[in-house]
């Protein structure tokens, strides 16, 4: 169990970076929604906290005085069982509540936390907050790709900051790692915070098989579209190859062809595309297309998480070949909890590592991002296997 002052702490410190995230910001940028994926800033700052309030103030402190009555309705993401929410693609009309009241509100419930984890300890309280700290660290993450998207969208294309080193480049050379058959262990196991998607711990079999040290890098990913990768049918699914007529899909999302140059928008404005950087912002249909140009596939999430200990990782969010399924035994918390992650398994892909947008003391080995197939908007990129 995390003592008290360490929990509190890393509790401040999270609720601290998401402002320190929204510092760059104009106060129109708080409230832009250019499609339904990409939620405001103003709302990211709004939600994280009304999850603290409803699930850890609201039921555990007496006579808790709610901040505004209205909030729960307005910050509400998919949780059914708290109630009626605002449609998400709705969430760039809400002018009000002001940018002002979201930050007073956050200081209300900040200080609320305090004051009732300076009184009380109990595991089913630090069990509780702690969630509360990951989820607002994930959308952390979430506020550096979406606001990415609205600048990114702007036909300024302006600069937001140079608050991470967006492009990294994998100076290494690119070897294939050969892992055996056998039995592995999958899933997470330690007393350390996860998610209940990670759990239980099992054993799959995997064949003998290859993966590369490296990330595919945008060199190699500009060769694919030179070779014509966009406009061949036969490297894609017949879904992919409708959502890249349908969208017209030529290259990456935010690659720009300027003077028979391609450049890339990054949260430091435009700048020439780096060849040695990872390629990112791709769906899992362009990474599907890409490997089977290359003559070999995406692993899947086992395959990667067995050879996680091999390569350093944590620049892109790397596709898999793996539905996003329950683990064996997994069981669903009771409660609005429980909507957390049980409810998504379907239709979606399976993505491992982290990305630069990641937050530190976040993700793990097993950690289990999930997105649909068409989405790329997160720092998206992916690692061969053969």
């Amino acid at each position: 169990m995390i003592l008290t002052d360490s929990l509190l702490d890393f509790f401040l410190e999270t609720r601290k970076h998401t402002e320190t995230i929204c510092e760059p910001l104009e106060i129109e940028d708080y409230v832009v929604q250019p499609i339904v994926d990409v939620s405001p800033p103003k709302w990211h700052l709004g939600h994280t906290t009304w999850f603290f309030e409803e699930f850890i103030l609201k039921p555990h402190v007496n006579n808790y005085k709610i901040f505004d009555a209205d909030f729960s309705f307005v910050f509400n993401s998919y949780y059914e069982t708290v109630g009626k929410r605002v449609v998400r693609s709705d969430r760039g009309n809400l002018s009000r509540p002001s940018v002002q009241k979201v930050y007073e509100y956050r200081a209300h419930v900040t200080s609320a936390i305090k004051n009732l984890f300076g009184r009380h300890q109990g595991k089913e309280l630090f069990d509780l907050l702690e969630i509360g700290i990951h989820h607002e660290k994930q959308h952390q993450e979430l506020l550096l790709t979406d606001i990415k998207y609205i600048l990114g969208n702007n036909p300024l294309l302006p600069k937001y900051s140079e608050i991470l080193e967006e492009h990294p480049s994998e100076k290494h050379q690119q070897e294939w790692i050969s892992v055996d058959e056998g039995v592995y262990e999958i899933g997470h196991a330690s007393d350390d915070f996860c998610y209940d998607n990670e759990l239980g711990k099992h054993k799959v079999y995997l064949h003998s098989y290859g993966i590369s040290n490296k990330l595919v890098t945008n060199a190699e990913y500009f060769e694919f579209i030179e070779a014509g990768g966009y406009q061949n049918f036969n490297l894609w699914h017949a879904e992919g190859w409708d959502w890249v007529n349908t969208n017209q899909i030529k290259a990456p999302l935010y690659w720009h062809l300027i003077d028979d140059e391609w450049h890339y928008y990054s949260l430091a404005g435009l700048k020439k595309v780096d060849a040695n950087s990872p390629v990112t912002h791709i769906s899992y249909f362009e990474a599907f297309a890409f490997t089977q140009w290359k003559g070999q596939r995406l692993p899947t999430e086992f395959e990667w998480e067995a050879a996680q200990q091999y390569f350093p990782w944590g620049k892109r969010w790397e596709w898999t070949e793996s539905a996003y399924l329950p683990y064996p035994n997994y069981q669903k918390a009771d409660g609005a909890l429980g909507e957390y992650n049980g409810k998504f398994m379907v239709n979606q892909k399976v993505l491992r590592g982290g990305s630069v947008a990641t937050p530190e003391k976040h993700t793990r080995p097993t950690y289990r991002n999930f997105f649909q197939t068409n989405l790329r908007w997160q720092f998206t990129g992916l690692r061969l296997a053969k």
